[in-house]
């Protein structure tokens, strides 16, 4: 017997500042007027999506000194935004990145359980981490964690969140809408961990959705298990259907040994689009957003954060460099680059010469998302192809444009979705959790 269509999820991400925005198109906009971030999360309210999704970046990137000329607008700070935008939507949720390593349990709980309150019920939090002493130059104690404590730490932060989550009862309040506090129902909490050793009462009522949402980004092995001991959601980079399938197997596998259940964590990779008529069309469009995306700038300092060297000598449209990455200097243009720096430069440079691609042309092709690129019945189907062959449960659309790049995805691949049977024709609770089919936050 044959199992029932999975139904997909969609979030929005607000580009924001960095190569994914084309910035320079005449149809971008603010990256920091409220009136984009209102445009953006409307219509993904109006395409009926889970959530709406804001990164962090608590520095400004620089390369070789001067602040990269895609940051100059600047970064603001997430949950300001959402409580503004809690205000001009009804049922989008509303998901912060707030970094574990750079602020406290005891005041991030405290802000997420008030925009929970704020938007009644459709709060989230993007946990992130940050183990670069480049970022920790912005705050009091460095950067302090060695990259292996990232997690420790972050597990705790999570854990004692929602330790203060929890400690009131949901009918700590009495009377209707009367505000009455019951003292016994509001529990002490005391809290003694490697990182943490606080105690005391929490301020703010139980959430209504039990507790907010917790979203994860990670793709190591630590990463991994922490998404199954805590997420409620995962932030994957994996986009081919093969990797997106051996990605979902792994992370959902690891759920049991943490009594969950595979439906208790979504996967939900990053993806972008681009649409067209015919194929040719989209194909066509698709190139033409690459490349303004990674331009010869930008593929030159993407090329250094990984060589750790200055590359500007090179010509982006000419072969890669034949000098082997310079280690000594852990952080190149405020970024830290993951995993084994010579083994990524060498396998950059076997595909270079398989394809005989350019440095620019390489940049592309390595630091490109999952792209549905099509006519919008061809995505749809894609879409939907993924989600019932267990390579992902929905999709984060990340638009190249600022704020009208989701318009066109939501005028013409949702109605199709829904056409199909496998995505909502409108909203059927009025929490995140409701929206995600996780079901309330308890203990």
């Amino acid at each position: 017997m044959s199992r029932p269509r999975k139904q997909v999820h969609l979030a929005a991400h607000f580009p924001g500042v960095n190569n994914t925005t084309v910035w320079a198109d005449p149809e971008s906009k603010s990256q920091i007027d409220f009136s984009s971030f209102r445009h953006l999360a409307r219509t993904a309210e109006r395409g009926k999506f889970d959530f709406f999704f804001l990164a962090e970046g608590l520095r400004l990137r620089e390369l070789k000194g001067r602040i990269h000329d895609l940051d100059v607008v600047g970064r603001p700070e997430s949950l300001t935004v959402l409580a503004a935008l809690a205000a001009v939507t009804e049922r989008l949720g509303l998901a912060a990145t707030i970094n574990a390593t750079f602020n406290e349990p005891y005041e991030v709980a405290r802000r997420l359980a008030t925009l929970d309150h704020l938007s009644e019920g459709r709060a989230a939090w993007n946990v992130v981490t940050t183990s670069d002493a480049f970022t920790g130059e912005n705050f009091r104690r460095g950067g302090y964690l060695d990259r292996a404590d990232r997690y420790t730490r972050a597990e705790e932060f999570v854990r004692l969140a929602r330790e203060l989550w929890d400690s009131w009862e949901p009918d700590a309040l009495t009377g209707a809408g009367d505000g009455f506090v019951r003292p016994e129902a509001i529990r002490p909490f005391s809290f003694q961990g490697r990182h943490f050793d606080v105690a005391g009462h929490f301020t703010v009522p139980r959430s209504p959705q039990g507790r907010p949402v917790v979203i994860q980004a990670g793709d190591s092995d630590e990463g991994r298990e922490f998404a199954a001991r805590t997420a409620d959601v995962i932030f994957s980079r994996h986009g081919t259907l093969d990797d997106g399938k051996a990605f979902y197997a792994d992370v959902k596998g690891r759920l049991a040994r943490y009594g969950r259940l595979p439906h208790q964590l979504k996967i939900l990779p990053a993806a972008t689009f681009a649409l067209g008529d015919t194929e040719e069309e989209a194909a066509e469009r698709a190139a033409a957003i690459r490349r303004q995306q990674v331009g010869p700038q930008t593929a030159i300092a993407f090329l250094e954060q990984v060589w750790g060297r200055d590359m500007s000598a090179y010509d982006p449209d000419g072969p890669l460099p034949d000098v082997d990455p310079d280690l000594s200097d852990g952080v190149w243009g405020g970024r830290v680059p993951l995993g084994d720096r010579t083994a990524l430069a060498a396998k950059w440079r076997a595909l270079a010469e398989e394809k005989r691609l350019s440095i620019r042309e390489l940049v592309i092709e390595v630091t490109g998302r999952q792209s549905f690129i099509g006519t919008p019945a061809a995505v749809a189907a894609l879409i939907d192809r993924f989600v019932q062959e267990d390579a992902a449960d929905g999709f984060i659309l990340v638009p190249h444009l600022t704020p009208g790049g989701l318009d066109d995805f939501v005028d013409r691949v949702v109605p199709l979705l829904q056409e199909r049977g496998v995505f909502r024709a409108d909203y059927s609770g009025t929490t995140l959790r409701d929206h995600l089919g996780l079901g309330p936050g308890s203990n």
